[in-house]
């Protein structure tokens, strides 16, 4: 899948099941879901980094 803008991962569409890996992939329901929830209208690229991180973290 490459490199995705973590700004665009609230319009991805999630994958069926949760994979529950250690590092969750950027289509996991869950980690569309945390970022989905956070207000990033106003965050910078640097902020919208750290927070797909935090995100994808188990």
């Amino acid at each position: 899948m490459g490199k995705v803008d973590p700004a665009k991962v609230c319009s991805l569409k999630p994958k069926k099941k949760c994979c529950k890996s250690s590092k969750r992939c950027v289509r996991c329901p869950v980690v569309i879901h945390r970022m989905r929830k956070l207000d990033t209208s106003g965050m910078s690229k640097k902020e919208l980094n750290k927070a797909l991180k935090k995100a994808r973290a188990a």
